[in-house]
């Protein structure tokens, strides 16, 4: 008891490093950044990766830290950030999804369990469509009983195990299917009692049988060995070619 009160302690006193990576998000970084809170031990920092909109110079009206990289792909936006945030604790947050109150002391407290290497939330989703309700049940069925959480449920670990592990590996596709894999071997990956409110307009573009149909596709794809370059070509093409549906 004594030897976990010391390390909740210990760990109370960690700064976390929110990395959110962006591309052409004007229409929602403001206020996804203005609803995010940011305390003393709390370092926000936005990584674009070259918005052709005005998500950089309204991320920087909110005053956190904004950086842009020519690379291209998310999880070299994520390693991005990662090499400059300064936080024990790396917390990596889609730009339309949103922390639960008091995420602080839910980290801290999911980290400092015996055995844990890297923790995420729960999933719901910002949409009264009852299909979705579905897809949450199922969501936070599989990162349970799987360990298996997904980017939109906002990783957590310590900056020490991400630079251990290399970060995110240099994916198009699947770098966060794939970290969550290389942390397994580590250790436990925890999920978190509270949930995050991530938007419902993936589901609303392409409708949620689709939607649903496209992941365990790509998924299905990846474990068969099918080059991520490939299926990502696959998933932009049927995405992009697909009209937005009420």
């Amino acid at each position: 008891m004594c030897l976990l009160t010391i390390k909740l302690s210990v760990m109370s006193l960690a700064t976390i490093s929110i990395i959110i990576p962006v591309l052409n998000e004007a229409a929602i970084i403001k206020d996804s950044l203005a609803k995010l809170d940011r305390s003393v031990d709390v370092e926000v920092i936005v990584v674009d990766g070259g918005s052709k909109d005005n998500t950089v110079c309204l991320a920087r009206e909110t005053g956190v830290k904004v950086i842009s990289t020519t690379a291209a792909g998310r999880a070299n936006q994520m390693n991005k950030g990662a090499e400059e945030a300064t936080g024990d604790i790396l917390l990596f947050l889609h730009a339309d999804t949103h922390l639960p109150s008091n995420y602080q002391k839910t980290v801290t407290e999911v980290l400092s369990q015996p055995k844990t290497i890297a923790g995420a939330f729960s999933l719901a989703i910002d949409s009264r469509q009852r299909s979705l309700r579905v897809v949450e049940r199922a969501v936070n069925w599989r990162s349970r009983y799987f360990s298996l959480p997904y980017g939109d449920q906002a990783i957590f670990l310590k900056k020490s195990v991400f630079q251990e592990i290399g970060g995110f590996p240099n994916l198009p596709i699947m770098e966060d299917f794939e970290l969550i894999q290389r942390l397994k071997c580590r250790g436990k990956i925890a999920i978190a009692p509270a949930a995050v409110l991530t938007s419902g307009r993936r589901w609303q573009k392409l409708g949620v049988f689709k939607t649903t149909l496209i992941n365990q596709l790509i998924i299905f794809g990846y474990y068969l060995g099918i080059p991520p370059q490939k299926l990502k070509r696959l998933y932009t093409g049927i995405t992009s070619n697909t009209k937005e549906t009420g």
